[in-house]
């Protein structure tokens, strides 16, 4: 009669498992610890991406993927809003993210060509309170070093062949660098119509984009005890870009 009922208990779980939607299944599994850059770029390649970026190379992404949450590990890139498809407005990427139920990659570069930006739990909303979850950060783009000057002075001096010319090659990426969330506050994300920004404290914003996503600003803030993204704290955005995984 035991055996009976056990049989019976292991065939409602195996099949309440089976039953189990896919985001409840990813959601037990990031709750049950797993941690963040497990996913291994040399084993399963960079996941396939649904629309171009003019803003990030492969090498980009497969430094980004090691820092990803659990739930958003394997799915494909999707693009959601691009200034340059989409224009320059906060209200229109609001719109873009109504229907998306997935964790961003919000992707900055500004006009001196640096590259950094944000991983947000959920689609950016309007609120007029912060939301979101430990699982944000902030990160930034190291610039690529450069050549010295006898290495520079050596590739100028090679003859270029009249008959074939190769196209440019891509800039080096730099290394990365992420500011996970400290614990400190839970000031994520708060955003409206006319302006975004993400992590805060002492009146200072990990990163704020005005209205037009035109102007920015990044300052240290205790929620993620980042660095400024760029040297200078203001920058003029030249491009920006939502991934979501989906």
């Amino acid at each position: 009669m035991a055996v009976s009922r056990m049989q019976s208990l292991a065939n409602n779980i195996a099949s309440l498992v089976l039953s189990m939607s896919e985001e409840l299944r990813r959601a037990l599994y990031a709750a049950g610890g797993s941690n963040a850059g497990s996913f291994d770029v040399d084993v399963f390649g960079l996941p396939e991406l649904i629309g171009a970026s003019e803003i990030f190379e492969d090498a980009h992404r497969a430094r980004l993927l090691r820092h990803l949450p659990a739930r958003a590990e394997g799915y494909p890139w999707t693009l959601v809003f691009s200034t340059s498809q989409h224009g320059f407005s906060l209200n229109s990427m609001f719109r873009k993210m109504a229907k998306v139920e997935s964790p961003i990659l919000l992707v900055v570069q500004d006009t001196e060509n640096r590259v950094f930006g944000a991983l947000t739990a959920c689609a950016l909303k309007v609120s007029d309170h912060f939301y979101g979850t430990g699982e944000s950060f902030l990160f930034r783009f190291a610039p690529p070093s450069t050549p010295n000057n006898e290495e520079a002075a050596e590739s100028t001096s090679q003859p270029s062949s009249p008959a074939k010319e190769e196209p440019p090659a891509p800039p080096p990426v730099g290394k990365i660098e992420v500011f996970d969330w400290t614990g400190e506050n839970i000031f994520f994300v708060k955003g409206n119509n006319e302006s975004l920004a993400i992590g805060a404290g002492d009146g200072k914003f990990g990163l704020w984009l005005d209205g037009d996503l035109y102007q920015g600003r990044t300052q240290p803030c205790s929620t993620y005890g980042n660095k400024a993204l760029v040297e200078e704290e203001d920058f003029v955005v030249k491009a920006l870009e939502c991934w979501a995984f989906v």
